[in-house]
């Protein structure tokens, strides 16, 4: 684990999974995409499509922020909406004023981003592949006064353990933990949302990867009254949509949250049967971070750059890791699908490696 200086060059920050599938690549299998499969379902479009009758009037926010307050235990100053995690993340690097902000990679790339474009240098600290792209929080300078994290982290599926996370809390230091993924995992453990006793913490959550709701663009930020204060004067007026709204409702009710637990289950028993027919690739030099505990996995193989070529010509899309920093070019993310599309996944990917095709041993999730 080391920590990189501002203005060291680095990969293109703007790059994401999308990427792979637009344009040529809109009729492949899509395994670069974290977005769930299969989403929305019926009942959340039904939700969406019925908020299209009050389009006339200016979007009221209230009703969807208190369930949101609710559904986290939380009073309703203590939670802002925005428009995807992402705006979150231009929001905090516009309001927030930081002398050293530092963010932990490998990680979703738009946090240090934002935190450029805003005028910010940024440091790195980089998590290394030989300790499992775990976090070691004495590697965090103590100076740094924003620091940034995401978990389970993307594109590393690694989950931190929540008391490592809240660790990295200090007097006058702001700490923002990137939990877009939480709800894919069983039981949220390790979730730090919700929590009031860590000082500075900002958790930011987004609607669009359990709920197939990229295009509509909902998240919301969980942090203490000042820095919510700070954040929503930063923000446009009227800055989420009224469906977007009623997503978010809809979202957070009991029976949502229900599905979504039966799904964080579901993608750990298909990231299973996935990672276990990656293992059977190791002698070809496939490797596989783990325990991946995402609705992802990040993977080594040799000579990535002409594999994801390969693979594209087989059908298949998958995300490219070396946009990522601390990551080279022999890395690649594959978003979780059922079996059936594992399967066909990893017989195209034994093709290319030129491994004989078997079928992928089970193993526990």
């Amino acid at each position: 684990m080391r920590t990189e200086p501002s203005g060291v060059p680095g990969p293109d920050l703007r790059h994401h999974g999308d990427a792979e599938v637009r344009d040529d690549g809109a009729g492949l299998v899509d395994l670069a995409v974290n977005v769930r499969a299969d989403t929305p379902p019926r009942w959340l479009r039904e939700e969406i499509a019925g908020s299209l009758s009050s389009l006339a009037a200016y979007p009221d926010g209230r009703a969807a922020r208190a369930a949101v307050a609710a559904r986290h235990g939380l009073p309703v100053e203590r939670v802002l909406l925005t428009a995807g995690a992402a705006e979150a993340f231009v929001l905090l690097a516009r309001a927030l004023k930081v002398r050293r902000p530092v963010v932990v990679h490998p990680q979703f790339t738009e946090p240090e981003a934002a935190l450029r474009d805003a005028g910010h240098s940024v440091d790195r600290v980089l998590l290394r592949e030989r300790d499992g792209f775990r976090l070691d929080p004495s590697a965090v300078p103590e100076d740094a006064d924003l620091v940034v994290i995401g978990n389970p982290t993307n594109p590393t599926s690694v989950l931190h353990p929540a008391g490592t996370v809240a660790g990295l809390a200090r007097p006058g230091r702001t700490l923002v933990v990137d939990e877009a993924f939480m709800d894919a995992v069983p039981g949220e453990r390790e979730a730090l949302a919700g929590r009031t006793d860590v000082p500075g913490l900002v958790v930011l959550r987004s609607l669009t990867k359990t709920w197939g709701l990229a295009g509509l663009r909902i998240g919301y930020v969980l942090a203490p009254p000042e820095i919510i204060a700070e954040l929503e004067r930063a923000q446009p007026l009227w800055p989420v949509s009224t469906p977007a709204l009623a997503a978010a409702r809809a979202c957070v009710t009991p029976r949502a949250l229900a599905e979504a637990g039966h799904a964080a289950h579901r993608i750990a028993g298909d990231r299973a049967h996935l990672v276990a027919g990656l293992t059977a690739l190791a002698a070809h030099g496939v490797r596989v971070v783990g325990p991946a505990r995402g609705p992802f996995v990040l993977v080594r193989v040799p000579e990535a750059a002409e594999v994801r070529h390969r693979l594209r010509d087989l059908g298949y899309a998958v995300r490219r890791g070396d946009t990522f920093p601390g990551l080279d070019q022999d890395w690649i993310r594959l978003a979780v699908r059922d079996r059936t599309t594992a399967d066909g996944f990893l017989k195209a990917l034994s093709a290319v490696l030129g491994a004989p095709v078997s079928p992928p041993r089970e193993a526990a999730p």
